[in-house]
């Protein structure tokens, strides 16, 4: 909880002030059925217009004043609530952006969405209510309570009795409502998961036909979250009905004893009124309280999923910034030294004992079957996700001795899916350096063999790229990506399946590109096409998250079964390719 209260502090006083704001318009609303006490005894009774005049006046002078006050609590409600709520989220993303792959594959991009936005929208809400009634209401039931005692001492030993069942009634329905509404967020991250999957894969849902499938799984996750959001409902329901019986039978016994005491002589006409005025204060001060139970509540659940974000530490730790060079000479620029790694801690390793050497400039092919730990090799290497035993050493140094811009500064890295940026051409290709020049990022394009295909297009390096990159091909999103690792120039390149969209001339052409303009960088081919990788200064050959063999491409023929049957499966010989 500490973790958000410090995002009231910039707002403390204005906060203060407008619950100071609603404090003074609760005591003026006090002061008005007592008036009308007055009015009704002195005024009516008498036939005193004079009377009835000047504290009429008074009663619509406070009147006013209060609404003044009130106006004034609102604003400070609303200006404190947004704040908190724009810091909260800046927060979160602050701090969800230090998170490795490992805790984001932990919570889920749609569960991190929800909490960014529904949840700290419900923490808003609570910091809102928190100004405007939490204060207001509880001070409306005590003061009413002292009010109704300095009239009658007999007539609010009812209201007493009352209290309590109100209380319990309260703490029940909390209770319950708590742990069902975390239930409830979580059917709602559910359904957010499967809007994203279907409105990302909208494309291979119709190819498949499977529309109708993609509807039901839908409708069953908007069931079990009707079903559950139906129960917090139910229980909520239950509040303003049972409040409101309790304490209208209390009034009808305050009229009943009442009528009783002002027969007997020991209460005026107006003090039974006033009773009255005050019970009806109380009453809505206590059918403010329940529907508040219904707000916290669910700002309790959303303040724990809040904070469970806050308290879940990057497992990639970024070291601090050392102006000494502590890079270590050695004549790799890349080692893994007997590095295995599991994405579950604790669990089987996806990669185990894998060990080898690359040199500045060459070109490394690694190369396996599906899930022999390819993209989790070249994932290591900028720190996407740790080692679990061994080291990996980036010019001599461990990885994790860097600072993490500063490493992942040298590394220009190609994802298996090709994202882009809504934007121009350009401006997705500077996404690899921001400061790029035109002639850096046309010389990024012919290296990546995609300025052929700009050209064509109608703006040239200035035309738009829809989001996600959906107005051009799977091969053009993959040179486009290709150009924006290759602007900054890194020392190793890494193309983790870069070139299963591209033809085979493209390929062979960019593969070329690369080996003319890129002799200096050490590059990192993964695939699954023997014939990418042929000429590869060394070739790594994974099966099931072990290294079958390390060798040129001839040598592996030879020597690495696995390898021998991918090639021949391919009809990739020892010919040129």
């Amino acid at each position: 909880m500490k973790n958000l209260l410090k995002f009231i502090k910039p707002y403390k006083y204005l906060s203060i002030l407008g619950a100071s704001a609603k404090l003074t318009e609760a005591i003026l609303e006090l002061f008005l059925p007592f008036l009308m006490a007055k009015v009704i005894d002195y005024g009516v009774a008498a036939g005193d217009k004079a009377y009835i005049l000047n504290l009429g006046g008074l009663m619509l002078a406070t009147a006013i004043l209060g609404i003044l006050f009130a106006l004034a609590c609102q604003y400070s409600a609303s200006f404190v609530s947004q704040g908190v709520g724009t810091d909260i989220r800046n927060a979160l993303f602050k701090h969800i952006s230090t998170f490795s792959n490992a805790e984001i594959d932990k919570f889920g991009t749609a569960s991190l969405i929800n909490r960014i936005t529904s949840d700290v929208n419900q923490v808003q809400l609570a910091v809102a209510m928190l100004i405007r009634l939490v204060i207001r209401a509880p001070f409306l039931c005590i003061g009413g309570l002292i009010m109704a005692f300095t009239i009658d001492f007999y007539l609010s030993v009812i209201l007493i009795l009352v209290l309590p069942v109100f209380i319990l009634i309260l703490t029940i329905i909390m209770r319950k409502n708590v742990p069902v509404y975390r239930i409830v967020q979580k059917k709602l991250d559910q359904i957010g998961l499967v809007i994203r999957e279907n409105l990302s894969g909208v494309r291979v849902i119709r190819a498949f036909a499977r529309t109708d499938y993609e509807r039901e799984k839908f409708a069953n996750r908007n069931q079990e979250y009707m079903d559950n959001a139906m129960r917090v409902g139910k229980l909520s329901a239950l509040l303003n009905p049972l409040t409101n019986l309790v304490l209208n039978f209390s009034i009808g016994a305050i009229l009943w004893f009442g009528g009783i005491r002002v027969d007997t002589g020991s209460m005026s006409t107006g003090e039974v009124i006033a009773f009255v005025g005050y019970v009806t204060q109380i009453l809505a001060a206590l059918i403010v309280i329940s529907n508040l139970v219904v707000i916290y509540t669910k700002a309790f659940a959303s303040v724990g999923r809040i904070i469970e974000v806050f308290e879940t530490m990057p497992s990639i730790i970024n070291v601090p910034v050392i102006k000494k060079d502590n890079t270590k000479d050695s004549e790799y620029i890349l080692e893994f030294q007997e590095v295995s790694m599991s994405y579950e801690p604790g669990g089987a390793f996806n990669i185990e004992h894998i060990s080898f050497r690359i040199k500045a400039g060459e070109m490394v092919g690694i190369i396996g079957g599906t899930g022999s730990g390819k993209s989790t090799i070249v994932n290591l290497i900028p720190r996407f996700y740790d080692v679990s035993q061994g080291r990996i050493l980036v010019e001599g140094k461990d990885v994790r001795e860097y600072e993490l811009f500063e490493l992942r500064k040298k590394i220009g890295v190609v994802p298996q899916k090709s994202v882009l940026f809504s934007g121009t051409i350009a401006e997705n290709i500077r996404w690899g350096k921001a400061d790029a020049t035109d002639a850096e990022v046309q010389q990024a394009a012919e290296i990546a063999q995609a300025a052929e295909f700009i050209r064509l297009m109608p703006d040239g390096y200035e035309s738009k790229i829809q989001k996600g990159g959906v107005n051009v091909s799977g091969g053009q999103r993959q040179r486009l990506t290709i150009a924006r690792a290759l602007v900054r120039k890194p020392s190793i390149l890494i193309l983790d399946d870069s070139f299963n969209a591209l033809d085979f001339a493209t390929d062979a052409a960019l593969r070329k590109s690369l080996k003319e303009s890129t002799k200096d960088m050490t590059t990192l081919i993964v695939t699954q096409r023997a014939s990418t990788i042929r000429n590869a200064d060394q070739i790594i050959v994974l099966s099931e998250g072990v290294i079958a063999g390390i060798g040129k491409h001839e040598e592996l023929i030879n020597t690495c079964q696995i390898y021998k049957e991918i090639c021949e499966s391919q009809e990739v010989t020892s010919s040129a390719v």
